[in-house]
C-alpha cells in the first residue's frame, strides 16, 4: 500500500479558498485511490478568522485517507502572527512524521512555507514532491514590503528559499495561468494549470426574480486583508453612491481596522460590517443581494493571480463587481457575462459604471459547466497520481 503525505494548512471545516480547495481535492483523491494508497493529511485546527471557530477534531480517520488538525497560536492574520503561526505548524508536523515513510509528498501552499516544508521532507526521504502553488508569495511580498531595509534583509532569503523549493519539485500546478511567466525560470518540474471551481453548493442555485426595492444590496464576503484593499474603495464608492446602495461586507482579516477608520472618516452610513458566517448562511446572503463584489488591491502581484471567489460569485444570476487587473481581469471579461469590470482601486470608474447599469439577472450556464470544481478536482488527482 502506497503513502501519500499531504500538508495544506487549511483543510474542512475552516473558511478560506484553500480549505475549499483541499477537501474536496483530498476527497477525490482517495476515491480515485481507494485500495491502492492511503493519505495523511497534516493541516491546523480552523484558524483563518479570529473571529471564526468551528469545532473540528484534531484527529479523524476516514477510509483510506485520516486528517491531523494541529492547534496554532490564535492570530490576527498580521505577518508576526502567521510566522508564529507556521513555526507552530512546521515543527509538529515534522515530529509527528519522524518515523514515517511515504512515497509522495503532496502540498498545496500560497505562501511558500508549506511547500518549504514539504520540500524538506520529500528531499530527506528521497521521494517525489508535487506542488499546488496557489499564489507568488515572493511577488506579494514585494508589494507588501514597504521599508527599505527590511525587505533588502527579507527577500535574498525567500528567494533563496524559493529557488530550492522549486527546483526540486517533480511537478508544480499552477492555480493561475497568469503565473506561468514566472515559473519559466524553474527548469526541472513539470507544469499544470488546473484553477479553482465552483464547488456542488454552488450549484442548482434557484433562478433570482429580479432586483428589489431600493437600496440595492452590494455583497462582499470573504478576506478582509491586504490583499483586498477594501478600505481604499468601498468607502470611498459607498460615499459617492450615496443612500440608493448598501455595502454588505461579511469576514474578517488583518485590515479590518482600516476599513473601520475609513467608514468613520467618511462618515459612512451605508456600509454594514459582518463577522464570518458559514457557507450555507453565506448561501443565503448571496440569494439575497443585488449584486455580489470582488476587489484586488493595486498591486503589481495581483495582476498574474485568479482569485477563487471568481468562480463563487460566477455560479449565482446575480450581476458581479469586479475591481481586478491582469489575468484576472481578462479571465472576467471572457468568461462572466454580465459583469461590471473595473481597475482595482479606480472608485470613480465603479461608481459610474453602477450608475449607467441596466439591472438584470444572467444564469451563467456554459461558465457553470466549464469550471464545475467536481471535474477540475478528477482531472488534478488524476495528475497526482501519476507521481505515485
Amino acid at each position: 500500500m502506497k503513502k501519500i503525505l499531504y500538508l495544506t494548512f487549511y483543510f474542512e471545516p475552516d473558511l478560506s479558498a484553500g480549505s475549499f480547495r483541499n477537501t474536496t481535492l483530498v476527497k477525490e483523491l482517495a476515491q480515485q485511490l481507494a485500495d491502492k494508497a492511503e493519505i495523511d493529511v497534516f493541516t491546523t485546527l480552523p484558524n483563518r478568522y479570529s473571529t471564526f471557530r468551528s469545532e473540528a477534531q484534531e484527529f479523524e480517520k476516514r477510509d483510506n485517507y485520516q486528517v491531523h488538525r494541529i492547534a496554532i497560536p490564535k492570530h490576527q492574520s498580521g505577518m508576526k502572527d502567521q510566522i508564529f503561526s507556521f513555526k507552530a505548524y512546521f515543527e509538529t508536523v515534522r515530529r509527528l512524521i519522524r518515523n514515517k515513510k511515504y512515497d509522495l509528498v503532496v502540498v498545496s501552499s500560497s505562501r511558500l512555507f508549506s511547500a518549504y516544508l514539504g520540500y524538506t521532507i520529500a528531499k530527506k526521504q528521497r521521494i517525489p514532491l508535487y506542488l499546488d502553488i496557489r499564489d507568488i508569495f515572493i511577488d506579494t511580498m514585494q508589494d507588501v514590503l514597504k521599508k527599505p531595509l527590511l525587505k533588502t534583509g527579507v527577500m535574498p532569503v525567500l528567494k533563496n528559499i524559493e529557488h530550492r523549493v522549486f527546483n526540486y519539485a517533480t511537478h508544480i500546478n499552477l492555480i493561475s495561468g497568469g503565473f506561468e511567466s514566472y515559473f519559466k525560470k524553474f527548469k526541472k518540474p513539470s507544469f499544470s494549470f488546473f484553477p479553482n471551481g465552483i464547488d456542488a453548493e454552488f450549484l442548482n442555485l434557484p433562478v433570482s426574480q429580479g432586483s428589489g426595492a431600493k437600496p440595492w444590496t452590494i455583497t462582499y464576503a470573504g478576506n478582509i486583508g491586504e490583499g483586498q484593499g477594501l478600505h481604499k474603495i468601498i468607502p470611498q464608492a459607498a460615499k459617492a453612491l450615496g443612500n440608493d446602495y448598501r455595502f454588505l461586507v461579511i469576514g474578517d482579516g488583518g485590515t479590518k481596522p482600516q476599513l473601520e477608520a475609513a467608514l468613520r472618516e467618511y462618515d459612512i452610513q451605508n456600509v454594514e460590517l459582518k463577522k464570518p458566517v458559514k457557507r450555507k448562511e453565506l448561501l443565503d446572503v448571496y440569494a439575497a443581494s443585488d449584486f455580489l463584489f470582488m476587489h484586488l488591491n493595486d498591486y503589481e502581484a495581483f495582476k498574474k493571480v485568479l482569485p477563487s471567489k471568481v468562480f463563487e460569485l460566477g455560479a449565482f444570476d446575480k450581476p458581479v463587481i469586479a475591481g481586478v487587473a491582469g489575468y484576472a481581469g481578462q479571465f472576467v471579461k471572457e468568461n462572466i457575462e454580465n459583469r461590471i469590470l473595473f481597475q482595482p482601486c479606480d472608485v470613480e470608474s465603479m461608481v459610474a459604471q453602477l450608475r449607467n447599469y441596466q439591472y438584470r439577472n444572467v444564469v451563467r450556464k456554459s461558465f457553470i459547466e466549464k469550471f464545475k470544481r467536481e471535474n477540475i478536482n478528477k482531472e488534478l488527482a488524476a495528475s497526482i497520481m501519476n507521481y505515485l
